[in-house]
């Protein structure tokens, strides 16, 4: 007898408000409860808190909720600072009190080494940052509303809606007091409604402002930009249509490593925190207890953000970036500042890194610093470079977790552990590993 596909029927979303009770924080700083034996993530809850929650996602092994009421209060509970709260995405996790926030961050980590990659260590202090006024850059979207109004801000969370924001506590304050004259400068032009969006850098050559445009911008807009980068002494980057951004007037923006100088555009990526980046720099070189006889590689090395202070304690070091324009930035800073000692390859590392030039070279010590993605398609040719230590920067704890087994399946031993307070106030969580060769 032939069967016909039966499509299942769609199951009806159970929208009725339910009590829970909040046991634990997930690792994006999401309340976990539990229905039987399936876990229910509500935005905005709290360990230990009893809540009145609808549900807004339902799935076989978990289900999603919105959080309604707060029954019993945390006593770590604490009133949000940005009265954007709520509403815009940036943030989720201003009703945590900052302290609460990293001990959370370090227990949540701690739980995934020890259930992915069965390693349970005593975790290092965490590097701590300041609260507020930590951000040196900002993606703002904009777009004209259907009533005419200009919006501009970071949008609300699971959703293409723009939540206009004109004050961003956590923003450097030279990036947060220019938000409310940017709207007033993109809100006057004749071009409004096809600029897509802006970026705001704090850089040591002064404070970046990018404007993207969809189309070309009529001449009158052109020269409003301009009178207003002057008059604000901004560094001044334009991009119309397809084309790439160019700067318009100021010198080209770099961030300070010390002694070091690096050169990136605008759109190059860059640790957000500038401290908490500083921090970090200096406590993967002591991990690596590096000395001038080491060979390191440093893997995911973007415009050499680790590789430059490192070259200033090892023989060389080579680095290797996915992003070809990445490459030649971090020769140019490497150049800039007289450091011969360095070569930077351009490589897909989710491929076979033995068969590359810089592949077929013994290391002494290896770093690497992935996007979220994690490092899966290098970790094999890293675990068996049979470098003496390895230290692994990530910020994502599950990809850490993951990739970590590699490394401890060939002998590698977890020797340090901690959490880097890179985002405060949100769900992202920054951490270090340090691999020993057993």
């Amino acid at each position: 007898m032939a069967r016909f596909f039966q499509p299942q029927k769609k199951k009806n979303l159970d929208t009725k408000h339910k009590a829970f009770t909040v046991e634990r924080l997930d690792h994006q700083g999401d309340g976990v409860a539990f229905d039987g034996k399936r876990p229910v993530f509500i935005a905005g809850a709290l360990a230990g808190e009893e809540v009145v929650a609808q549900l807004t996602e339902d799935k076989r092994q978990f289900a999603r909720a919105k959080l309604i009421k707060v029954v019993t209060p945390s006593a770590e509970r604490i009133e949000p600072f940005c009265a954007h709260y709520g509403v815009c995405g940036g943030c989720n996790l201003q009703h945590l009190g900052h302290d609460a926030q990293i001990k959370a961050k370090q227990n949540s980590l701690s739980q995934l080494m020890k259930k992915f990659a069965a390693a349970d260590l005593t975790q290092d202090a965490p590097v701590r940052s300041e609260g507020q006024g930590y951000r040196r850059r900002a993606r703002l979207s904009v777009k004209i509303s259907k009533t005419g109004e200009l919006e501009m801000g970071f949008r609300q969370r699971s959703s293409k809606e723009i939540v206009t924001v004109t004050h961003c506590p956590v923003l450097d304050k030279q990036l947060d007091a220019l938000l409310p004259e940017v709207y007033s400068l993109l809100d006057a032009l004749r071009g409004r409604r096809v600029i897509g969006h802006v970026e705001l850098v704090e850089s040591d050559a002064g404070r970046v402002l990018l404007v993207r445009a969809i189309k070309t911008l009529h001449d009158e807009d052109m020269a409003s930009l301009k009178r207003f980068a002057d008059d604000k002494a901004l560094i001044l980057y334009l991009q119309q249509g397809e084309g790439n951004a160019e700067r318009m007037c100021g010198d080209a923006p770099h961030y300070s490593l010390g002694t070091l100088s690096l050169s990136f555009e605008p759109q190059d990526f860059i640790q957000v925190n500038a401290d908490i980046n500083q921090k970090m720099i200096a406590q993967a070189l002591d991990w690596l207890d590096l000395n001038n006889d080491d060979k390191v590689l440093d893997l995911f090395c973007g415009l050499g953000n680790f590789s430059l202070p490192i070259a200033g304690k090892a023989e060389s070091v080579v680095g290797v970036e996915g992003v070809e324009d990445m490459v030649q930035r971090a020769s140019d800073n490497a150049t800039h500042n007289g450091l011969d000692n360095v070569a930077f390859y351009h490589a897909n590392l989710e491929l076979d890194a033995g068969k590359t030039e810089w592949g077929k070279q013994r290391y002494s010590k290896i770093l690497l610093d992935p996007a979220r993605a994690g490092a899966l398609g290098v970790m094999p040719y890293v675990a068996q470079s049979r470098a003496e230590r390895i230290v692994y920067v990530s910020c994502n704890p599950a990809t850490l977790a993951r990739d970590s087994q590699v490394l401890l399946d060939k002998g590698y031993k977890l020797a340090r552990l901690g959490m880097l307070d890179m985002f405060p106030h949100t769900g992202h969580l920054e951490s270090m590993a340090l691999f020993i060769k057993a």
